[in-house]
């Protein structure tokens, strides 16, 4: 089972690996870092000297080797390079097993994996609204959306607030009381705007905040924590047991939402889901990317007990639908987990010339003192 190969393809915005082993056993990944996907590109194929002829069974063992190499540097692009290469192994070891992920990682705590709904956005209360009906005739029983206005960077304070208060509202008048909604700020807030957002808007009972403010640092944001007496929901940018700790000792969420294509793979993703257990955490990961993710996050999510919500994308609709033969079973809000060895997933290798490399174009906002915003 030692590994031969190692390659890469985009396919759109999505960075897919794929690792072949010397009786031809192949496994396919995804990276997260979608920012700067060449870079994690790059980094995958600086480790592959390294990699090729180790044996693909010892996950643990090329995890660990590859978060020190090169004297153990940080940062997205060699998180996203490891999680791709993690995912594609323990897809390895389930086809030679023959038995599906969760199967290898302890078997299942629950059947099927509740999905929160995403995407929904408006210019006004109304619009939301709308969405939120969406999403509420589909089947789900949770959604999670950011209440910010398209030019919420030019707007004053109170304005801002009030846009967001009334759009919660509208989505709350919605849904009603037996749906959870979870309010994605993206980082669009001041830690004193945070406060009094969550303050006001608490009497709508939100599931959870995310992202209240930037995640520059640990130590602010369990300051806002602190304050905002409402659960929050961090991670998405973090990789690795050591920053979750971090977070789990001093902003002490209710949440982490660690993405399982940047944050270090299965084998990264199973740690921070055991740390987070150890800290009565929740665990509601961030995914917006392909299946190949979607599908590693479920073999997760039906055998860790902390795992609660999965993010929803349409994987339904290109370029997603066209990166694998099938996509995780979604239906009316809950996934279903692949009974098939591995991910249940294979590779379409056309993928990439239908959709080719679209890099990431997403400058922060302007004020209107042509300062950068947050974001």
């Amino acid at each position: 089972m030692k590994i031969s190969n190692i390659e890469t393809f985009f396919v759109s915005r999505f960075l897919v690996v794929r690792i072949t082993t010397e009786d031809g056993t192949e496994g396919i990944g995804e990276s997260c870092y979608w920012s700067y996907p060449k870079a994690a590109e790059a980094t995958i194929h600086g480790f592959k000297d390294a990699l090729i002829g180790m044996d693909a069974d010892d996950i643990e063992h090329i995890w660990t080797y590859l978060w020190r190499y090169n004297s153990a540097f940080r940062g997205n692009s060699i998180g996203g390079a490891i999680s791709a290469i993690d995912i594609a192994l323990w897809d390895i070891k389930g086809k030679r097993l023959e038995t599906p992920i969760w199967n290898l990682l302890g078997g299942k705590v629950r059947n099927k994996v509740r999905a929160i709904a995403q995407g929904i956005a408006g210019n006004n209360p109304d619009e939301y609204a709308i969405g939120a009906k969406k999403v509420l005739d589909e089947g789900f029983t949770a959604l999670k959306f950011t209440p910010m206005a398209e030019e919420w960077a030019k707007m004053s304070y109170t304005k801002m607030i009030k846009f967001a208060i009334e759009s919660v509202e509208a989505v709350r008048e919605t849904v009603g009381w037996d749906f959870d909604i979870g309010i994605e700020i993206h980082r669009n807030m001041q830690p004193h705007e945070a406060i009094v957002f969550c303050e006001e808007v608490a009497r709508l009972r939100p599931y959870f905040i995310e992202d209240p403010i930037v995640p520059d640092s640990v130590i602010s944001m369990g300051e806002v924590s602190s304050k905002m007496k409402l659960p929050l929901a961090v991670g998405e940018r973090n990789m690795g047991i050591w920053e979750f700790r971090e977070y789990a000792e001093i902003a002490k969420p209710a949440f982490f939402k660690p993405d399982i294509a940047v944050a270090g793979g299965i084998t990264g993703v199973k740690k921070i889901a055991t740390l987070a257990e150890a800290h009565h955490i929740k665990i509601s990961p961030h995914n917006f990317q392909g299946p190949i993710a979607t599908a590693a996050c479920i073999a997760l999510g039906v055998s860790s007990p902390s795992w609660d919500v999965q993010e929803s994308v349409q994987e339904n609709i290109p370029p997603r639908r066209d990166m694998t033969d099938e996509i995780i079973e979604l239906k009316n809000g809950w996934y279903t987990p692949s009974e098939k060895p591995g991910l249940g997933l294979i590779f379409n290798e056309k993928a990439p010339s239908i959709h080719p490399f679209q890099p990431a174009n997403v400058p922060p906002p302007i004020r209107e003192d042509g300062s950068v915003g947050l974001r």
